[in-house]
């Protein structure tokens, strides 16, 4: 019998050919005629019947298996004699199947790939094990075998290209299908143009890479298109692909080696510009650019909005509509704010204390604007730290009144006007001074204050303050 221990592909196939062997000699027991010659026929039946001569072959396929033990060379000797002597066996595709496995445990990657696209060759919807035939090729690095994996990519890609969203799983929505599929053309893009590559075929190479990273920004494809500008003496280009690459290169698993590619772009960026100075700031910009932190994707909502009144803000977390209509000829009191700001974060409840003390007035509303491009971040603060004023995201009230830093505190007056303005956080009379601030807005004529706008660096005390204009 086999040992426990015995691979799982192996355990399912010979409890498959075990499983035909029984449904065929309890078919023999439930139709004797089946397995006996008709009368008159003797030369017949002097033959096997097609039942015995199959369960004779899956009984020899059994002890091929089960005489190989745990010994994975002796499973693959066993396993090739049985398909020399039965080549149009049925269950040769799970046989095939088990080679591959056995190969690879074995470490014979050649092997593995000559059975992986036996496999391809029988089932050609197979794309799983289409995959692992064009890696196993790619490893192999004969040119015959590279050109025949980058035939199967090609083949993975029109499989991708004419796939309908009738043919995915119900659990996942039509958008998770289309997130797939696009995830799976970026892969396999980049799959063949390395394939392309190795072919010296750099021009096919450097048009899947492009397409491969226009898909979805990728550090693979950019070290790749760095490289190929390198070679065409490109260096403006290649410095551009190997700082998106060194952005974009997380440590996760597949991702590529980042201080490789620091190395890289260190040799081609001192090869153009004499030196190492400037390296730093180009990255920073870079990064900014590919990850989107240079961008406000809030800015577009709101886009026409010209005046604060004429906003229309979502509420946190629930994102129904906050029409700051609603709030025309009132004072405005808002807080921009960020999840990633610690002085955000120490400045909520002085802020909430101000709230709480013109809660009773109708005239006057307090806002904590939230500028978080990555709005999924703000449920989980939101629930640590449970502000007590109304929580808005910004939505391009930030772009109106020009908020650079965080935190940043403004009044608005019955106008729409900025009365009062405080940046950062520092000041032990932050709370006196806003709320001096409202006071002086709600006030008739609503002016506010002498030197009521502050600018305040980090944690230190105020620098210069400035009247408002």
């Amino acid at each position: 019998m086999p040992s426990p221990s015995k691979p799982v592909a192996l355990a399912v196939l010979a409890l498959s050919l075990c499983a035909a062997t029984m449904h065929a000699a309890l078919r023999a027991q439930e139709h004797p005629n089946l397995t006996q010659p008709a009368p008159g026929l003797k030369s017949a039946a002097n033959k096997p019947s097609a039942a015995r001569q199959q369960i004779s072959g899956d009984e020899e396929l059994q002890q091929a298996i089960d005489n190989a033990g745990n010994d994975r060379a002796a499973l693959v000797r066993n396993l090739e004699a049985f398909l020399k002597k039965y080549p149009e066996a049925q269950q040769r595709v799970k046989i095939y199947r088990a080679l591959v496995e056995t190969n690879l445990q074995l470490r014979d990657t050649t092997r593995a790939a000559e059975y992986a696209e036996r496999i391809v060759a029988l089932t050609p919807e197979d794309m799983s094990m289409t995959l692992l035939a064009i890696q196993l090729l790619e490893r192999g690095g004969d040119e015959r075998e590279l050109r025949r994996a980058t035939s199967y990519a090609t083949r993975v890609l029109d499989f991708l290209d004419h796939g309908s969203s009738q043919e995915k799983s119900p659990k996942i929505s039509k958008e998770e299908w289309e997130a797939e599929k696009k995830r799976d053309r970026m892969t396999i893009l980049l799959l063949r143009g390395r394939l392309y590559l190795k072919l010296h075929q750099t021009a096919e190479a450097q048009k899947d890479f492009e397409a491969s990273y226009a898909l979805i920004l990728n550090p693979s494809a950019a070290e790749k298109l760095g490289e190929i500008a390198e070679l065409n003496k490109q260096l403006p280009v290649a410095i551009d692909e190997y700082a998106r690459a060194f952005a974009l290169a997380d440590g996760s698993k597949g991702s590529p080696d980042r201080h490789e590619i620091r190395q890289k772009l260190g040799n081609v960026w001192r090869i153009a510009h004499g030196s190492s100075d400037g390296l730093g700031e180009y990255l920073l910009r870079i990064y900014d650019e590919v990850t989107g932190t240079s961008k406000h994707p809030q800015a577009s909502r709101n886009a026409a909005a010209k005046e604060p009144y004429e906003f229309t803000l979502r509420r946190i977390p629930d994102g129904s509509p906050y029409p700051l209509a609603d709030h025309k000829g009132k004072i405005l009191v808002v807080s921009f704010w960020a999840t990633w700001c610690g002085p955000c974060r120490a400045l909520e409840p002085q802020f909430d204390r101000v709230a709480a003390g013109f809660q009773q007035n109708r005239d006057v509303s307090f806002l904590a604007a939230n500028c978080d491009e990555d709005e999924t971040l703000v449920p989980p603060y939101v629930q640590d730290m449970q502000p007590r004023t109304t929580l808005v995201f910004a939505d391009g009230l930030d772009r109106l009144f020009a908020i650079n830093s965080f935190p940043t505190v403004v009044v608005v007056d019955r106008g729409g006007k900025i009365v009062y303005r405080a940046e950062g956080y520092g000041e032990d009379d932050f709370e006196q001074t806003l709320a001096a601030a409202v006071n002086h807005a709600l006030a008739p004529g609503g002016a506010a204050p002498a030197a009521a706008s502050s600018r305040h660096q980090n944690q230190e005390a105020p620098r210069w303050r400035t009247p408002v204009p």
